[in-house]
């Protein structure tokens, strides 16, 4: 029995060495690693008020800093990566380089508000923490540490054997030419409509999904954004709540839209809402319901800031035109 038992002990030492020194994913885990670190290291530069968007993919390619920046004339930062990215990793690492003063706009995807504790603790970035940022991991929850060190499966162990072989052999990926690529602002740059045109038979066929006010309501990922606008509150910076753009044909449910608005004006912070509730028209889209073409994004981006510059009681200088497709 005791040899039963050491067995097991081993292989469990030998599979999270394993994950947590050796096996790596660089093409997968390792772009989005590189997207967060850019980013913050952008934040990290900036010198006196900025905006920050935080979102999951949301974020980049509908929204642009680099036309929103000269607009509200403070530099910002689309810090938006995915939307399986932990939303507790992404405050826990902005949360050092936010001062009193800087705007932290939320165009929240609605499944991060809806996502259960179990699928939030054994994301992309579970792992991305074992073998590359166990700084962040243990300040984590005890239970988010030992999720982590379990985050990973045979499948993880194959990928990572494959994707370290194709960087050792000088792999090219091509997604930069296919979607496009970002910006120093962290902006997705590139996808226009006329890559855009392939994907339109797919972008007909999707069925968004909607979570219910309960839904949001009992969300895990509602308590992580609680729990952000309060420290946000408490260190003067301006927090405010906005929607994420989605086909004009699904609109987000009244009932679930409130209990989104509520969460932000019932801890101390803002919520933008924009008079189209930021919908458009399937063409004006990419690749998901999430993603505007380059040409929408550039519009939305323009009226998300003067919005902004509205919510915050100042003047808006100069007119642009509403968002069109």
């Amino acid at each position: 029995m005791w040899r039963i038992a050491l067995a097991c002990i081993v292989s469990v030492v030998l599979y999270i060495v394993g994950f947590a020194c050796l096996l790596d994913r660089p093409l997968t885990l390792g772009a989005l690693r590189a997207r967060i670190d850019a980013n913050l290291l952008r934040g990290a530069a900036i010198q006196g008020p900025k905006l920050v968007i935080l979102a999951g993919s949301n974020g980049p390619y509908s929204h642009r800093c680099e036309t929103m920046e000269p607009i509200i004339g403070r530099a910002c930062v689309n810090a938006g990566v995915a939307v399986g990215i932990g939303l507790d990793y992404l405050f826990d690492r902005w949360k050092p380089l936010l001062h009193p003063g800087d705007i932290v706009y939320l165009p929240l995807e609605e499944a991060q508000y809806s996502r259960p504790r179990s699928t939030a603790y054994l994301g992309p970035d579970a792992s991305i923490m074992l073998r590359h940022d166990r700084t962040t991991l243990r300040a984590m929850p005890w239970q988010r540490e030992v999720a982590a060190l379990f985050a990973a499966n045979l499948r993880g162990a194959i990928m990572s054997l494959i994707e370290t072989a194709l960087t050792d052999d000088g792999f090219h990926d091509p997604r930069s030419a296919a979607m496009g690529g970002y910006n120093v602002w962290g902006d997705h740059i590139g996808h226009t409509a006329g890559l855009a045109a392939a994907n339109q038979p797919n972008l007909a066929t999707i069925v968004p999904f909607h979570p219910t006010a309960g839904q949001i309501d009992t969300g895990y990922g509602t308590a992580l954004v609680i729990g952000f606008l309060r420290w946000a509150d408490s260190h003067d910076v301006r927090a405010v709540g906005g929607i994420p753009t989605g086909f004009a044909d699904s609109p987000i449910g009244a009932d679930s839209l409130a209990a989104i608005a509520a969460i932000y004006r019932a801890n101390g912070a803002g919520f933008l809402e924009l008079a189209n509730r930021s919908r458009y028209p399937r063409a004006a889209f990419f690749d998901t319901q999430d993603h505007l073409n380059e040409t929408t994004q550039i519009a939305h981006s323009a009226a998300v800031a003067n919005a902004l510059i509205r919510l915050a009681g100042q003047t808006v200088m100069g007119s642009l035109p509403a968002p069109s497709p």
